[in-house]
């Protein structure tokens, strides 16, 4: 299996050779979930991490602050149109610019970023592979500066396609022509164990490609054919409308971003996930290995 679009994803050396185009915009993409007993974790921006040192030229996006629905009870809902196309031309992105999206530690943020952006009409994004933690790892060079974008005009225009609803993802547990996939850990997908958002398990008829297994240490992706085997192991076809979601609609987008690379063109988000299933307790959740 090849990777039927490569411009979605870049590496280090890549970016290292055009820090200094005129129509890059560089994003750290990076938040934190903190554990907390209540709530299950409470988000944190990144923004002091960002602040003591990121990759020349890159600003700082604060995903849940600022391209987040904060009225919704749910952590990152998708914000509006108006809201996100807002957000984006403060930060100077508008036609004509390439963005480059990276985050710490786990890719997701990164990804997040990414979908968003490919949901509001936004094809010119990719995301750094390995993020800023293979960036610092090669030695490559940091920056305290922050830059000072030329506020730009971002026109969204929301591809429904991309996101999948509540209403949708229960028409889809009965429908073999679609596919839910569940990009939580194994434990996590049975329910016999790890975080849960609020009631342990999985929506009904789940299949599980765990988004950790994607990449290398949660950091660079994996060979396109090994991807590609760990989602045809789990029956997820081509030719089936294919809905992912986890926890909050971040780690699930690991899984959307790779499909989209291998070519699969019927991909959705559950934006809600698991957050905005669980809460809704008329909806039913499978618990323990699938068939037992």
């Amino acid at each position: 299996m090849h990777i039927v679009n490569p411009q979605y994803l870049v590496e280090t050396d890549w970016l290292a050779a055009h820090l200094a185009d005129a129509d890059l915009r560089i994003f750290d993409c990076t938040s934190y979930l903190d554990p907390d007993p209540v709530k299950t974790y409470t988000v944190r921006n990144a923004r002091p991490d960002w602040e003591k040192g990121h990759i020349p030229g890159a600003d700082y996006l604060d995903l849940q602050g600022e391209l987040s629905d904060t009225t919704s009870p749910l952590r990152f809902t998708m914000p509006t149109a108006d809201h996100f196309a807002a957000a984006m031309s403060r930060h100077g992105v508008s036609a004509g610019v390439r963005v480059v999206l990276y985050c710490s530690d786990r890719i997701g943020w990164a990804t997040r970023v990414w979908w968003m952006l490919r949901a509001f009409g936004f094809d010119d994004a990719v995301v750094l592979n390995g993020g800023l933690d293979k960036w610092k790892a090669e030695g490559r060079p940091l920056s305290t500066e922050s830059p000072r974008p030329v506020p730009g005009r971002f026109v969204a225009r929301l591809r429904p396609a991309l996101i999948a609803s509540k209403a949708e993802v229960v028409a889809a547990t009965t429908d073999s022509r679609s596919c839910i996939v569940n990009a939580l850990s194994p434990q996590q997908f049975t329910g016999e164990g790890g975080l849960h958002y609020g009631r342990p398990g999985r929506i009904p008829g789940s299949v599980n490609v765990p988004s950790q297994g994607l990449v290398d240490n949660g950091k660079v992706f994996l060979p396109p054919d090994r991807i590609a085997a760990k989602f045809k192991a789990a029956g997820v076809d081509k030719d089936r409308r294919v809905i992912a979601y986890c926890g909050g609609g971040i780690t699930a987008t690991v899984s959307t971003f790779v499909l989209s690379m291998l070519g699969y063109d019927n991909v959705a988000l559950y934006d809600g996930s698991l957050s905005d299933w669980s809460s809704d307790h008329t909806l039913p959740m499978e618990l323990g290995p699938p068939g037992r």
